[in-house]
């Protein structure tokens, strides 16, 4: 099995941004409201969905699976643009 270049690098930025939301956590721990902790969770649900589907996404060969998930993904990046 050889290294997948896309693959690591993927993986480097999701480990990133795991690191950056928990010190975005621990910076915020205690002055969020009830409705800015509800908010993060969306939006960290949808990041991890996000990643999840363009994990999906780079091992797809199938035409018609490949269009449902672009399909999910644009769906979600519309959801993390609106906040």
């Amino acid at each position: 099995m050889g290294w997948d270049g896309d693959d690591l690098a993927g993986k480097a930025e999701e480990a990133f941004e795991r690191q950056q939301a928990a010190a975005d956590a621990r910076a915020n721990r205690g002055t969020s409201s009830v409705e800015e902790r509800a908010r993060s969770a969306k939006f960290e649900s949808l990041r991890l969905s996000r990643s999840r589907i363009m994990s999906q996404l780079a091992a797809a060969t199938n035409p018609a699976h490949r269009t449902m998930l672009e399909r999910a993904l644009q769906s979600i990046n519309d959801q993390m643009e609106e906040g």
